[in-house]
């Protein structure tokens, strides 16, 4: 591996960068968009049945942030009920919908980094193609017969040859696998969305039944 990187010469390094880059926004976007993590299936289930009289209390409510990113949104709701009992059904709607923003800026978070990697990479890669025709035309001025291969420097001509083609290759390599992930994660995220939006709306109707 460590051959064909000399081989392919300095303008492979941003795309080494660039793989390194988008192998740990896979991973963490792997790790941070579970569905425990993000919305578990009987969260709405177990928050409307501690509040069916009455708002939980405050330790109730901080466990219940603590637990997701979907806990975080109905524990606004809890807190902003808290607050003000008397609180309207639009401005009850108002918190969550401000506390479902946030949640959806975490859920989104880095996804613009990985699309970016795998729009730049066969960008990179083209530019170390480019450079590797410079070295190309370079070795065939070198030898004093242009247009002919044999009057240059093999070496040379080798070598933009190998700085050419890998650079190409390696830039689809990373661009390909980031933009499949991106698009993954991408359809993931919608649907963690989906899942809070509906949620968010069947909690709002239960704290209005809580709403002095």
């Amino acid at each position: 591996m460590f051959s064909i990187i000399q081989a392919a010469g300095w303008p492979i390094w941003p795309l080494v960068a660039c793989s390194i880059l988008a192998l740990a926004l896979v991973i963490e976007r792997f790790s941070s968009l579970k569905t425990r993590k993000v919305a578990p299936q009987k969260l709405i289930d177990e928050a409307i049945t501690v509040s069916r009289s009455a708002i939980p209390s405050p330790d109730v409510v901080a466990q219940l942030e603590q637990n997701s990113l979907l806990g975080e949104v109905l524990a606004s709701g809890f807190r902003a009920l808290n607050v003000n009992p008397r609180l309207s059904e639009d401005d009850l709607r108002s918190t969550l919908e401000g506390a479902g923003r946030q949640a959806a800026h975490k859920l989104e978070r880095y996804l613009a980094a990985l699309a970016t990697i795998a729009s730049a990479a066969p960008l990179l890669g083209l530019l170390g193609t480019v450079i590797g025709m410079i070295e190309i035309f370079g070795s065939q001025a070198g030898g004093g017969a242009v247009g002919s291969a044999t009057g240059g420097n093999p070496a040379q001509l080798a070598q933009g040859i190998s700085i050419a083609l890998y650079n190409t290759a390696f830039g689809l390599i990373v661009a390909i696998p980031s933009l499949i992930f991106w698009r993954y994660f991408r359809a993931r995220v919608d649907g963690h969305l989906l899942t809070m939006e509906l949620a968010s709306e069947r909690f709002v109707r239960h704290l209005n039944t809580l709403r002095k």
